[in-house]
């Protein structure tokens, strides 16, 4: 074998490792809780909707930033099934990232029942082990 080939083989090996140590997912702190401060389930309200973002147990941090016993937060918007929890959190419609640190936003929504959900994500989007997730609320925006 050609150090050429060891040494290939060597980055690929060390590549995939460190790959599996990131995708592993962050500790997430004992007793770590987010909340939807408001609306409050079961709520009435207008479109847009202002969501509040509750977080204890831990503290806010923007998405590519490395400090312990920190994340940001994930509204999941009419989600029935909770993502992958080892993977990064898709961003869509229906997964919004707050990845600046943000722990409130203002939506957009249809006339009709919603659901809305937290999902704390680490500084690349994988949800914390063990995950810290709200509990899910359902609001009905009233027509304009």
């Amino acid at each position: 074998m050609s150090i050429k080939t060891i040494v290939s083989m060597v980055i690929s090996v060390s590549m995939l490792l460190t790959a599996g140590l990131v995708l592993a997912g962050t500790p997430s702190p004992e007793g770590a809780q987010v909340s939807i401060i408001s609306p409050k389930d079961g709520e009435t309200v207008s479109s847009p909707v202002t969501v509040r973002f509750g977080l204890k147990g831990m503290g806010v941090a923007p998405a590519g930033v490395d400090l312990p016993n920190t994340g940001h937060h994930h509204l999941l918007i009419d989600v029935a099934e909770l993502p992958a929890l080892d993977k990064p959190l898709p961003a869509d419609a229906q997964h919004k990232h707050f990845g600046g640190g943000q722990t409130e936003t203002t939506i957009e929504l249809s006339s009709g029942e919603h659901t809305l959900q937290l999902i704390m994500g680490d500084k690349i989007h994988i949800p914390h082990i063990p995950p810290v997730i709200s509990k899910k609320i359902t609001i009905t925006v009233k027509d304009k």
